[in-house]
């Protein structure tokens, strides 16, 4: 099993995928454009695997032992001798194009390059690179440490060499994977969500129901952990909102159109937890 990962991008997904990875025993790379950014990545991890050990369920010594497994950089030419490569930026096409242009000159020819997209269809991403058979989607969940699911995307020409190669990868840090054999925007789990979030935004919107009762019915009545509402202030209304404008752009679905609510929440900065305020006063 290859045991050398590098992950780029060192933001809460990609710390976190670094973080879970090197628990599990690979040597990751974690790579990022400033000092600060792998800082900030590498500090999140070391204080993820001290609420672990205080929590009782990792040693400490196996933590600091998974931290000392993790080194980071600037340099993307790090990524030469790595096994996998998973790419974890920020959701615009361009940017992860220009990304995997850099990774298909820079990795090894064996490689596996991977996107933790959740809604860019892979086909696009792959289609920068020389070899798309080599690229693979692996959308972890957030946050990575916690999230059981995996959901692994084979673009237009993925190989099922390369399926393999990216499930044994996630499966060994611990991942319960499904497969998503047609590469359609947003995969499986951000199409139900999506769908789901739009329609109970429209439900808040015209008055139909409060926020509080939209994601009661839906925990009580189906079973969710957690309501589309509550879901997407955890996610961020932002996130959400650029998510369903990526799969309305692609398929002209109208019910991936989000309501004008999600814009004026967004042009307004309440955007959920992480700014205080979104369908709910955090």
């Amino acid at each position: 099993m290859a045991k050398k990962l590098a992950v780029i991008g060192a933001g809460l997904m990609g710390s976190g995928i670094a973080q879970v990875s090197a628990q599990a025993g690979w040597d990751v790379v974690l790579r990022d454009v400033t000092d600060e950014a792998l800082a900030r990545g590498k500090g999140g991890i070391a204080s993820s695997f001290e609420k672990f050990v205080a929590k009782g369920k990792l040693a400490a010594a196996a933590a600091e032992e998974a931290l000392g497994r993790i080194t980071t950089t600037t340099d993307l030419d790090a990524v030469a001798d790595a096994d996998i490569v998973v790419e974890a930026v920020f959701e615009k096409i361009e940017v992860k194009r220009e990304i995997f242009q850099a990774l298909d000159k820079l990795a090894k020819d064996d490689a596996v390059l991977a996107s933790n997209t959740s809604a860019i269809p892979i086909t696009k991403i792959a289609a920068a690179t020389s070899r798309p058979e080599r690229v693979v989607g692996t959308h972890f969940f957030s946050p990575v440490p916690m999230m059981q699911l995996c959901e692994l995307v084979r673009g237009y020409k993925t190989s099922d060499e390369t399926l393999a190669t990216a499930r044994e990868f996630a499966e060994s840090v611990g991942k319960t994977c499904v497969v998503v054999n047609r590469d359609v925007a947003g995969f499986v789990t951000t199409r139900l969500i999506s769908a789901l979030v739009v329609e109970a935004a429209k439900l808040y919107e015209s008055g139909v129901a409060s926020a509080e009762d939209i994601d009661v019915a839906c925990k009580l009545g189906f079973g969710h952990a957690m309501g589309p509402l509550a879901t997407a202030d955890l996610t961020g209304v932002d996130i959400l909102l650029h998510a369903t404008e990526n799969i309305y752009t692609e398929s002209q679905d109208e019910k991936f159109a989000p309501p004008e609510i999600m814009r004026r929440m967004v042009d307004a900065g309440d955007i959920g937890r992480k700014s205080g305020q979104g369908f709910y006063a955090h």
